[in-house]
């Protein structure tokens, strides 16, 4: 049966995440960077040991296409997953009187993370003589940032609890409404011709409201209600509304147009006022452990080498890439300003990661005919690049590094970053996996 097919492609994925994280832990280095790069190898553009329909699957569908689809459809699937139980998992490693305390100082990292990089790509392609409609989506790529990557990165490293990763994770629910926005207004041009007023900003009101309600209800009803969870005649009753709210959250965020893992973020970000009460680390761990190293071997399977041996390419792929980071380094370290010149290139760095996000924008640049191949695959080497380059810099950029810390009750405005105790018991704390 083809299930079964499916089924090994999983054993395969998640043995390979396990074999390569405790390889690049003795390594010193983030496992994560060993799990992106491993899904390149196995993927289907290297050793085609997942990702390529075997015979069953083939003659249950009938056509090699439509069963290569639907097993795209599964991995999508178990990564959406995995990229939304990290996020809810970090949120429940934050208070949101923590994300408010640097509120002010998230919106100057999320604005500037937007408007330069928007900036630096759209004038790069109309400097070259690209329509303004092309320039327009490579310069919206530009803006997205993946903030999974950053968060495995900071969990890794038990760096949750800096004003660095606050600032982060607040510029990043910002920075995904902004970049929704900026892609409205550009794929509406791209359909219709013109930009429509009441349709974007319909949709910037309905993402604000939608993280509102989600953070500032949600964490109250938790704070108030969680108490009579020990009521219900559910097995681990805390844990299970824990995950359908998470889930809840995030399927409505991706129907207003939010990226999943930002419902998934707010959902944990409520329910760490009963974190302690709970111990939901400890009970969502083992979920941890199973998908989220899949959802970063499937990241890498996606990626095609072979656009980066087109030697036509690789230079503006590389100009592109350059502006990329820079455009987050500068923008959001300047957002960031009043920190130490390290604490404003970690938030620059941890925003440069585009992933999927860029990815998306260009699939959907490509989908309305507003990009050609070539621009399209220039946007895919950038998204690539930014993604592998942030796990081995953020480790740089820490390390002996005496990082202020997220003031919270009982605890002092700075201490050693290499000292910084995380949330959950030492025992239950995010492997190194």
């Amino acid at each position: 049966m083809g299930v079964g097919e499916i089924i090994a492609d999983l054993f395969i994925i998640f043995a390979v995440a396990k074999l390569v994280g405790e390889v690049f832990q003795r390594w010193r280095q983030p496992p994560v960077i060993g799990e992106l790069l491993a899904g390149v190898v196995i993927g289907p553009y290297g050793l085609g040991w997942i990702g390529q329909p075997g015979e069953a699957l083939v003659q249950l569908f009938h056509e090699p296409a439509l069963a290569q689809e639907s097993l795209q459809l599964v991995y999508h699937v178990v990564a959406e997953l995995g990229a939304i139980f990290l996020l809810f998992f970090v949120g429940l490693e934050t208070r949101l009187s923590e994300l408010l305390h640097v509120g002010p100082r998230a919106v100057g990292v999320a604005v500037g993370g937007v408007v330069l990089p928007f900036l630096l790509g759209a004038g790069l392609m109309l400097a070259l003589g690209h329509p303004t409609l092309e320039a327009a989506f490579v310069g919206t790529a530009l803006v997205a940032t993946s903030v999974g990557i950053t968060a495995r990165v900071l969990s890794d490293l038990g760096y949750l609890h800096t004003v660095e990763a606050r600032l982060i994770l607040g510029a990043a629910v910002l920075d995904d409404i902004l970049g929704m926005v900026a892609l409205a207004i550009v794929s509406g041009v791209g359909t219709t011709g013109q930009v429509a007023p009441w349709q974007v900003a319909t949709t910037a009101g309905l993402a604000i409201a939608f993280t509102l309600f989600a953070a500032l209800v949600g964490t109250r009803a938790v704070r108030r209600f969680s108490i009579h969870l020990e009521r219900l005649h559910l097995e681990n009753a805390p844990f299970v509304v824990a995950v359908m709210v998470c889930l809840g959250l995030a399927a409505l965020a991706d129907m207003i147009g939010l990226a999943a893992i930002i419902g998934a973020f707010l959902a944990g970000l409520a329910f760490a006022e009963a974190r302690e009460q709970y111990a939901l680390e400890r009970e969502a761990l083992p979920v941890y452990q199973l998908l989220v190293p899949m959802f970063f071997v499937i990241t890498g399977a996606s990626v095609d080498w072979r656009v980066f041996l087109d030697g036509s390419l690789i230079g503006l792929a590389l100009i592109v890439t350059a502006l990329a980071v820079l455009g987050k380094v500068v923008g959001c370290g300047l957002g960031a300003w009043g920190l130490a010149p390290r604490s404003m290139a970690i938030v620059g760095i941890g925003m440069a990661p585009r992933g999927e996000v860029g990815l998306i924008v260009a699939s959907l640049g490509q989908s309305l005919g507003a990009i050609p191949p070539a621009v399209f695959s220039l946007v895919v080497v950038m998204s690539v690049l930014t993604t592998l380059l942030v796990p081995p810099l953020l480790p740089l950029l820490f390390r002996g590094y005496q990082a202020p810390v997220a003031p919270a009750a009982g605890m002092g405005a700075t201490r050693d970053a290499a000292s910084v105790a995380p949330a959950v018991p030492q025992d239950a704390h995010l492997p190194d996996l």
